[in-house]
């Protein structure tokens, strides 16, 4: 075994079973934020009396799980032809320097790109389907997302590799939001925006905290992540101010009924998000250290996504009669 490999790294062997391959190479285990993403979106619709179409809300979410399956490929594609990850002698697997497929010769640049793609080909015509089963500005929803994922690492754009990752990252998941709640609505609506926003901000955290075990990695690639840009000293305090702002929406939302009062249960999460918080201001410049950390900011956003959805989903909503 190269020395560069973890044990708990994926190894060459890997393509003897290709089916298995393809679908670890899908980062499955995070896939649950758009799961929730989509829980709350239809949460949403349902709070505002909109009776749901379950095969249509099955479809959204399978396929808004494809959707985030081909982006996480394509990103350890272009992560691989910018040097990003083989540069990352410093990553905490499974959760930061990619799915290591590449690096480690489980699939080839070439197999990855073809994946990737072909993953969100899947998505195209079940989105198209859903578009003439709502309206059609669920097609924009549709290609704005795709495109954020996209251009999330791919060139020219690069948008996490100009300090703009975290921003992307929260408008894709507020589009997944977003865009759920239009499948069954069938119009646009400030709700979802409103009620997911807090959600978004916190996947966007998830992103955050992991650039910090991969700054030396991503600065050595040219990879100007936000933490690359600021410094660890600096982005951490930036981090504790995302996840303020996060549930300071939140409480505030409730408090002008605009969300139900049972939602405020969500940021009962903010114990996990500022031990993450606590644990990375003693240990920013130690990447070895970080991994409670970015556990804590994963369980923080998953938990805020399920309370979020389930109150949204079976609370009451202001203005309506008990």
């Amino acid at each position: 075994m190269p020395p560069s490999l973890h044990p708990t790294e994926p190894a060459p062997g890997l393509r003897a079973r290709p089916l298995l391959a393809v679908l670890l190479a899908t980062r499955p285990a995070f896939l649950g934020v758009t799961l929730f993403a989509c829980l709350i979106g239809l949460a949403t619709a349902h709070g505002s009396g909109v009776l749901l179409d379950i095969p249509k809300a099955a479809l959204t979410v399978l396929f808004a799980l494809v959707a985030h399956a081909g982006i996480n490929v394509l990103n350890d594609y272009y992560d691989a032809r910018s040097g990003a990850d083989a540069a990352n002698t410093e990553r905490l697997f499974p959760f930061t320097g990619g799915s290591r497929f590449i690096q480690n010769g489980v699939l080839s640049e070439a197999e990855t790109s073809r994946l990737g793609y072909a993953l969100l080909g899947l998505v195209v015509p079940a989105g198209l389907w859903l578009t003439l089963q709502s309206a059609p500005g669920l097609l924009l929803i549709g290609l704005a997302g795709l495109f954020l994922g996209w251009a999330y690492t791919a060139p020219p754009l690069a948008l996490v590799s100009r300090g703009l990752g975290e921003a992307a990252v929260a408008a894709g998941w507020l589009i997944v939001v977003a865009g759920a709640d239009f499948v069954q609505r069938g119009a646009f609506s400030s709700t979802p925006l409103v009620a997911g926003l807090s959600y978004a901000l916190l996947v966007a955290a998830i992103l955050f905290i992991n650039e910090f075990p991969d700054r030396r990695g991503d600065e050595a690639a040219g990879k100007r992540t936000l933490v690359v840009r600021l410094g660890p000293d600096n982005a951490k305090w930036a981090l504790l101010g995302l996840v303020l702002v996060a549930y300071a929406w939140l409480v505030l939302m409730v408090g002008r009924d605009r969300l139900p009062q049972g939602a405020g249960a969500a940021a009962m999460t903010l114990v996990f998000s500022f031990r993450a918080a606590r644990s990375l201001m003693a240990h920013a410049h130690e990447p070895a250290e970080l991994a409670p950390a970015l556990k804590l900011t994963i369980l923080a956003a998953n938990l805020h996504g399920l309370l979020l959805a389930a109150t949204l989903a079976f609370g009451r909503w202001p203005g309506t009669t008990p």
